[in-house]
């Protein structure tokens, strides 16, 4: 077991180098900030001691502070169990220190460790060092100083960009920009680190603390106008996230009042935000992202990920061709089959202009953009089948000229899909295939069971559920039954990674994991809007609550013909609780298609926002009487905050299912699915985790209120809702005793 903790050692040019240990990223924890004190206090008191260097071991400076302190700070709400370095330890200790300290930086230096390099007299560091303060995006700032430090070190506006997006830069940009003072091979890090302490202690260099620096902040005029620039752009970008504006106010007091009440206000802002829900929302989210590939009976039995090379994709429509882009970009060749050279031209340019759209946005260099076009080959058979490690079955019929339909991160497919089509590509691949090949299909509402009941390696089949545009979008729902083998869920994990996709594994359903949870979102939006409420108002809330659009907008672009199929997909599966509208089929006998034809609930013009159409508002009023659901036939009266939870919180009822079911291994692969599958907002921390914040209690007692109150099975509470209302136990709690992980982070 790798040695944690911290150590000096006293060459005799007067240098002390005290190297710091905490495996695998030299995070801070309680005993390493202890013995880092009584380090610098031995170093300070020797004669022999003129200079020091500070570095850490295993290849890296520091990845910051361990992550799991914070969630203990969440779980009981105590601040005292934060470590206490932002004045103590980095300001007084380090930065007001009568020896000279250079930190030695190699691999990264990240959140609080990037703010105690600051804090050093100078930084020399490695090629490619990453150099990151990444607190913004976990709900808090920086507390140790970086609000200060770094824009005296960077210049504002590049200050102002590393904290508000939580971007890295490279050691390179660090030196050009002044962060870093000179940039080193590995193998002189330390020596370079050690004569630099020693010039400066030596009076060759100058002596730094880059709190008292103000050379690079410019006029008080300047920087309030960049400051006021930032505070726009961040309204825009992040409305909903406190942590920007209060990051801007803890900046522009350093700014006007000077450093240390600067850092002084730091520290209680950064009090306050870390027990924010924003924050754990966000850091649930940052661990829960990181369970998801822990998978019991997968992942802890002894197995190892086999080598996919080549994969064979089945379709090359808008789906099937992000696939392969996907594939292809990330080094695994491709072969497209498609039922005709028409169909298989079309494939090629859509996953041509996929590569050029990646070079175009900075995501893919030209030469990989090359090579990845030269990995994918056509064919109209299965002859090239014979050597494939996968097989991705992406076969639909279309249903309108717009398959697919992604916003942000919200996507919903637009197709029908054929049973007995999947059945017969199936019988045809499995004899084509080698032995070992993994079949997959990208089915996203038939069951797998059927789709494989003829197959004589059932073991075989899994689903593998992208997300369009699936070159893009983050999630890959694998779906496995009980029949599928581990080393396929766990090959297909081992893929997904590989192409940059967030694996979650989940049950077979309909709808697996993360539509069979949202079908009640629209369904829900449908029954406000036939009470009377106005349906603009409902999209406006939702869209404040952070989702980006609302579910009228939503239905719009997939098109109304998509909300028919998909809903009666659902009907079939959970007659009890869907609710069939009458919006979506007068829309459609009065030429309305949403964005397809530019007319729906809102006008569509070329270059314009969709603006809200009242040539709508008739045919809502024609529905409603059909529907015949307004008490005594009049709009029923509702607050802001009930009608964001009357969408949302049949959702949480039907995630509940879900759960109890047991389709996902655990309630925060729900949350992670919600989030990249269906836009949850991340600072809510995705569904479960949102809906506990709320209260089960006060769920539970709402749906059953609107349940007796509007006679809809929608509304009705769950078995599992109800027993965790009653007893009190959080909708997270584990539904069974299963094996837990324990996760490492820092920051």
């Amino acid at each position: 077991m790798a040695e944690v903790g911290v150590k000096m050692e006293v060459d005799s040019d007067g240098v002390a180098v005290i190297t710091f240990s905490n495996p695998p990223v030299n995070a801070f924890v309680i005993s390493i900030i202890a013995s880092l004190k009584e380090k610098f206090g031995e170093a300070m008191s020797r004669d022999d001691v003129k200079a020091i260097v500070l570095t850490g071991k295993h290849g890296k400076f520091s990845g910051g502070y361990d992550l799991n302190v914070f969630q203990k700070v969440h779980q009981t709400g105590k601040l005292s169990l934060l470590p206490d370095v932002s004045m103590d330890f980095v300001v007084n200790t380090i930065e007001d220190a009568m020896k000279p300290i250079v930190a030695a930086i190699e691999g990264l230096a990240l959140g609080g460790g990037l703010e105690v390099a600051m804090g050093c007299h100078a930084r020399i560091a490695t090629p490619k060092a990453q150099l990151r303060l990444p607190e913004l995006s976990l709900g808090i700032i920086p507390g140790a100083g970086g609000t200060q430090r770094l824009p005296r070190l960077l210049g504002l506006p590049k200050a102002l960009d590393m904290l508000l997006t939580s971007k890295p830069i490279l050691s390179e940009e660090g030196k050009r920009l002044g962060l870093i003072d000179a940039i080193v091979p590995p193998q002189e890090l330390l020596k370079a680190s050690r004569q630099w302490a020693l010039d400066i202690a030596n009076e060759r260099k100058p002596w730094v603390r880059s709190l008292h620096r103000i050379d690079k902040i410019g006029s008080l005029s300047e920087a309030h106008e960049i400051i006021k620039l930032a505070r726009q752009q961040a309204k825009r970008t992040s409305p909903n996230l406190p942590q920007h504006q209060a990051c801007l106010d803890v900046i522009e007091e350093g700014i006007v009042q000077g450093g240390y009440p600067g850092l002084l206000k730091e520290k209680k802002v950064f009090n306050e935000l870390v027990v924010s829900d924003t924050s754990k929302g966000l850091l649930h989210v940052f661990f829960a992202q990181r369970a998801t590939s822990k998978v019991p009976n997968v992942t802890d039995i002894g197995l190892k990920p086999r080598a996919v090379k080549k994969v064979a994709v089945i379709g090359g429509g808008l789906m099937g061709s992000g696939i392969a882009t996907s594939l292809i970009v990330n080094n695994i060749y491709v072969v497209l089959k498609e039922v005709n050279s028409e169909y298989l031209q079309k494939g090629i340019k859509m996953i041509e202009a996929n590569v050029r759209g990646l070079v175009a946005r900075k995501k893919l260099a030209q030469s990989r953009a090359d090579k990845a076009l030269s990995m994918i080959k056509g064919v109209l058979d299965y002859s090239e089948f014979k050597d494939v490690d996968m097989v991705i079955e992406v076969s639909n019929i279309n249903l309108s000229n717009n398959p697919v339909i992604a916003i942000g991160r919200l996507a919903w497919l637009a197709v029908i899909e054929n049973l007995q089509l999947k059945q017969k590509i199936f019988s045809e691949i499995e004899k084509a295939c080698p032995p070992h090949c993994i079949l997959a299909t990208n089915t996203s509402t038939i069951d797998l069971n059927l789709i494989g009941e003829k197959l004589g390696c059932q073991d075989r089949l899994v689903g593998a559920h992208f997300f369009s545009p699936a070159h893009v979008m983050p999630l890959l729902e694998i779906i496995r039954t009980k029949k599928t083998s581990a080393q396929v869920v766990l090959d297909l994990m081992a893929v997904g990674k590989i192409i940059n996709k967030v694996p979650v594994v989940v049950g077979n359903c309909t709808g697996f994991a993360v539509h069979r949870a949202f079908f009640p979102y629209k369904q829900s939006a449908h029954i406000l809007l036939l009470l009377g409420v106005d349906l603009f108002r409902i999209d406006r809330l939702i869209t404040n609550f952070g989702l980006p659009m609302g579910p009228f907008q939503l239905e719009d672009l997939t098109g109304f013909g998509v909300a028919v199929a998909v809903g009666k997909e659902f009907a079939n599966a959970f007659p009890d609780r869907a609710f069939k509208s009458p919006v979506t089929d007068f829309l459609i006998r009065n030429g309305r298609n949403g964005k397809n034809n530019g007319k729906g609930y809102y006008v569509y013009e070329k270059g314009s926002k969709p603006k809200p159409d009242p040539l709508v508002l008739p045919i809502i009023e024609e529905s409603r009487r059909v529907a015949n659901l307004m008490p005594h036939g009049k709009p029923i009266s509702v607050t802001d905050q009930e009608i964001v939870e009357m969408v949302l919180f049949p959702v949480v009822n039907e995630a509940c299912r879900v759960l109890e079911e047991g389709i996902v291994v655990r309630a925060a692969d729900l949350d992670i699915a919600s989030i990249l599958g269906m836009s949850f907002p991340s600072q809510r921390g995705g569904i479960i985790f949102w809906a506990d914040l709320v209260g089960s209690k006060h769920i539970y007692t709402s749906l059953k209120k609107w349940s007796e109150k509007y006679g809809n099975n929608l509304y009705k509470p769950s078995r599992f809702l109800e027993e965790r209302a009653m007893n009190g136990v959080l909708l997270s709690a584990p539904v069974s005793t299963s094996k837990t992980t324990s996760s490492r982070a820092c920051l």
